[in-house]
This record gives C-alpha cells, sequence and structure tokens, in this order.
C-alpha cells in the first residue's frame, strides 16, 4: 500500500542501513540536527560570550514554543530542561514551603510509573511529611481508571501519572483522572514523554495542570531536551524552592538577597542551560509539526495493529493493550530467551529494546516501512528456530 508518510525518510540517515525500531527509546536523528550543532560550534567559535545575547538566552523558551503547538499549548508557556526527572523535582518543590495547601498529605499514582520518578517521590513524600500511594495494576500491562480515580480524594495534592505506560504503553484515561482531581482540588502532574509525537495530546482540552515531556525518543530531538507546560493560571502562583538566577526577575542584577521570580516561564528554569542539546532538540518537532500528530496516530495504530496479529499467529505473548485506543506506539513481545532474542535483533541491525519483566519492545514510527516490521517479526522467529540466540546468553548490555 501507498504510505506518504515514507517521504520523509531521507530526512533520517540511520534508516539507510538500520530497521530502526526503538524510537520509544530514542528517536532516529533528523539530518538537520547535525546541521544545527555544527550551528551552535560555529556560533560559540565566532562569537564567544557575545552568543548569549545574539542567540542563546532565550533558547529555553524559544525550543519550547517549536513545542508549544504539539501540545496545545500557547507561545511562551514552554520551558526547556535536561530531564523528567529535574522537572518533577521542580515541580515538587513549589509545594514545599509550610502552610502550602495544608492537609493535603497524599501524593497518588500508579504503581507501573517510570521508576526515576518513583525513586524521586518516595524521597520527597518521606521527606516532606506526605505519604505516596502507588496504585497497583492488576496484570502489569494496565492500570484500572476506576482505581486511580477512587485513590484520589481531598487529602490529595498532586497526581503525578505517565499518560502512557512505558513497558506496555497502555493509554491511562487521563481525562477522567484530571476531573477527580480538581474535583477534589488536588493537581495533576502529567508526564507525557511516552505520547508526545506519537500519540494527539491537548493541553486546553484536557485541563491539565503540569505536562512533562521529552524531545529524546517519539520528537528525535536527542538527549538533554525535556518541556515544562504549567497551566498559566497556575504558574503564576507557584514558587518553586529548587531555583536559579535564571529564574529571577532581573538575573544581571545578580541581587544576592531573596529571588524575585520572573512573571514569565522563565520563573520555573534555574542554573545555566545545555546550549548544545537545544540546537538539536527541535529538529525532529519541526518535522513532525509538518506531518501532523493526526496522520502519525493513525499510522501507529495500524502498525502496531499488524504487530499484535503476527504475535497472535505465532504464539507469542504480548504484554500490550489489544484495544487500539488504549495502546500507544508500542508494542512488547514476550517470548522465550526475549533478551537474548533482543540483543541477536541488535547485532542484525534491527534495533528494538528489552525491559524485564515485560519483554521486546517493538516501536515503529512514521518513518517505518511495513516491509521492515515483517522482517523483523520473521527475524525474531528464525532466530527462537536456528537458536542463534544463545550466543548471548549470559551476557548482558548497559541499555538495550
Amino acid at each position: 500500500m501507498s504510505d506518504p508518510l515514507l517521504r520523509w525518510r531521507p530526512e533520517f540517515p540511520i534508516l539507510e542501513r538500520t530497521t530502526y525500531l526503538i524510537s520509544n527509546s530514542l528517536g532516529a536523528m533528523p539530518r538537520s540536527a547535525a546541521v544545527r550543532l555544527q550551528e551552535y560550534a560555529q556560533t560559540w567559535a565566532s562569537k564567544g560570550v557575545r552568543a548569549w545575547n545574539d542567540a542563546w538566552w532565550d533558547m529555553p523558551l524559544r525550543a519550547g514554543d517549536v513545542i508549544a503547538p504539539l501540545i496545545g499549548a500557547d507561545q511562551g508557556q514552554v520551558t526547556m530542561h535536561p530531564n523528567i526527572t529535574l522537572m518533577e523535582a521542580i515541580v515538587l518543590s513549589c509545594f514545599e514551603a509550610p502552610g502550602t495547601r495544608p492537609g493535603r498529605t497524599r501524593v497518588v499514582c500508579e504503581g507501573l510509573n517510570f521508576p526515576s520518578v518513583l525513586y524521586l517521590l518516595r524521597k520527597w513524600t518521606a521527606t516532606h511529611g506526605k505519604q505516596l500511594h502507588l496504585v497497583p495494576s492488576n496484570d502489569g500491562i494496565t492500570v484500572d481508571t476506576g482505581r486511580m480515580v477512587d485513590a484520589i480524594d481531598e487529602r490529595t495534592l498532586l497526581v503525578p501519572i505517565s499518560h502512557v505506560l512505558f513497558r506496555s504503553a497502555y493509554i491511562q484515561d487521563v481525562r477522567a483522572i484530571i476531573e477527580k482531581a480538581h474535583s477534589v482540588g488536588a493537581l495533576v502532574v502529567l508526564d507525557a514523554y511516552q505520547s508526545v509525537g506519537t500519540v494527539p495530546v491537548d493541553v486546553k482540552a484536557l485541563g491539565v495542570d503540569v505536562l512533562l515531556g521529552g524531545v529524546l525518543k517519539w520528537l528525535c530531538g536527542g538527549p538533554g531536551g525535556a518541556f515544562l507546560y504549567v497551566r498559566p493560571d497556575l504558574a503564576s502562583t507557584l514558587e518553586p524552592r529548587l531555583t536559579g538566577w535564571l529564574a529571577h526577575r532581573r538575573p544581571f542584577d545578580f541581587d544576592p538577597g531573596e529571588i524575585e521570580y520572573a512573571d514569565s516561564a522563565f520563573r520555573f528554569l534555574n542554573g545555566t542551560p545545555a546550549i548544545p542539546a537545544l540546537y538539536a532538540a527541535t529538529e525532529g518537532a519541526r518535522i513532525i509539526g509538518q506531518i501532523g500528530l493526526e496522520a502519525i496516530r493513525l499510522k501507529s495504530i495500524r502498525q502496531t495493529s499488524m504487530i499484535v496479529a503476527e504475535a497472535d499467529r505465532r504464539g507469542w505473548m504480548v504484554r500490550s493493550p489489544r484495544e487500539s485506543s488504549r495502546r500507544a506506539g508500542t508494542v512488547t513481545i514476550d517470548v522465550p530467551h526475549a533478551y537474548d532474542v533482543a540483543q541477536e535483533l541488535i547485532e542484525r541491525s534491527i534495533l528494538v529494546d528489552y525491559r524485564k519483566g515485560a519483554g521486546i519492545r517493538v516501536a515503529p514510527h512514521f518513518y517505518t516501512s511495513d516491509e521492515e516490521l515483517s522482517k523483523a517479526l520473521t527475524e525474531i522467529g528464525a532466530i527462537l528456530d536456528d537458536g542463534s540466540y544463545r550466543r548471548h546468553t549470559g551476557k548482558t548490555s548497559v541499555v538495550t
């Protein structure tokens, strides 16, 4: 069948020699990202410190302005940061002052949240007089929306949840969760790292209080680029304790007294930003903005449905939702010797990854052809049949 989205394949050099099915972990690099990084080097080399005035100072907001349309936000409402964990910590720090939202002692989230976030939440709640309530999963794939909703009550301060669960690609019913949270006065912090770029998101339509995301994965922007949106009427009331000189209303006064927070989204910044990452961060997002998220989502549903159907035909266990409306861009397949099979696929330039307790994650994106998917699934079968996975038994890989 004709696939108009494949015309973007030449923009991603790695696709010339690799079957790239790992965009849920690291998106393929656009050619223009290399150009932008060279621009950074030339700017630093030629302008030196003058680059701050000419190009660098407001990059955390200018880069955010490229991301903003992809989440339904306005210009000036999105700031760029290094990673999700730091942004979560910035948000949490807004609720540390004595007397902040009295009587609200609970933080509620799903037990299948990303471990880095859970590490932070456990430490923060333990040291700030709060209780962390984790809503368990019955099947390791989904989290029951009813249980999430029931866990949120008048004692709840924050609900920091994942839009898409990283192990299974299950899409949570965030609208229902947000509605319940708001009905009892709680705030929702939505981690959209595994959704933005493959699942349409609209912060205004959802009424989300805070949204966190990153360009590393589906937005093909590389490491070091994460983004933070805070609902404007809420933003003006928050004063992060995890802060720094960029958040000051007059940063170049270098005033050593109490901080006066900027009136803009700069108030959520802290120290000097990682400028090189910001040069690369927006290039994939620009392409995705041109394609349109609705078109990407339709293709994603079609291709992930292909994977589920083929896995079923071969008798492999699928650890992702079968309902396409609840499945994001990844299908997790649990086959015998899954870790070793994944390593053999990688050696054959079919890039996937493995997650303990889940299986092999296969993640097509808008630049993936149907033929590549068929090849990857055929290779999994062949590896299991001929036993070539045994070459990797007992070996370990740092990342995949």
